[in-house]
């Protein structure tokens, strides 16, 4: 893990507020869904500058020893850099609430923000899970 600097956004304030335990679990849960996330996807072949001509973002999903799934996202764009290194392609992304990138996601996926730094927190399946069951339900 790197060193602990200070927040540079909300998202990032929350994560250090609940990592030092000033904030309960389902406080935290319900703040999450609120939180702007960069979420990097996979560049396209034939890309003009600022057109995206699909309609569906590829996410970076990555795989732990296990064989899991895991969603990779970060608290802003530059906290992307370094992780992604070792994934070409995945140059892309976009800022999304995060309750808008779990109704979108399918079951049986865990979430990683900000791997590998500080601050930064890891959801596994089940804990995915119990933060979607949280979402408000959707005006039709």
């Amino acid at each position: 893990m790197s060193e602990a600097a200070p927040a540079r956004n909300e998202l990032e304030a929350l994560l250090l507020d609940f990592h030092a335990g000033n904030i309960a679990p389902e406080e935290f849960a319900r703040r999450l869904l609120d939180a702007q996330v960069f979420m990097p996807v996979k560049d396209e072949k034939h890309r003009i500058a600022g057109f995206q001509a699909s309609t569906q973002a590829a996410p970076l999903l990555v795989e732990d020893d296990d064989g899991n799934r895991i969603l990779v996202l970060f608290s802003a764009p530059d906290r992307a850099q370094a992780f992604l290194a070792a994934y070409p392609g995945h140059g892309g992304g976009m800022l999304a609430e995060f309750s808008w990138i779990l109704r979108r996601m399918g079951a049986g996926i865990a979430i990683s923000i900000n791997p590998d730094q500080t601050p930064g927190f890891d959801l596994d399946p089940e804990m995915v899970a119990m933060v979607a069951a949280l979402l408000p339900e959707e005006d039709q």
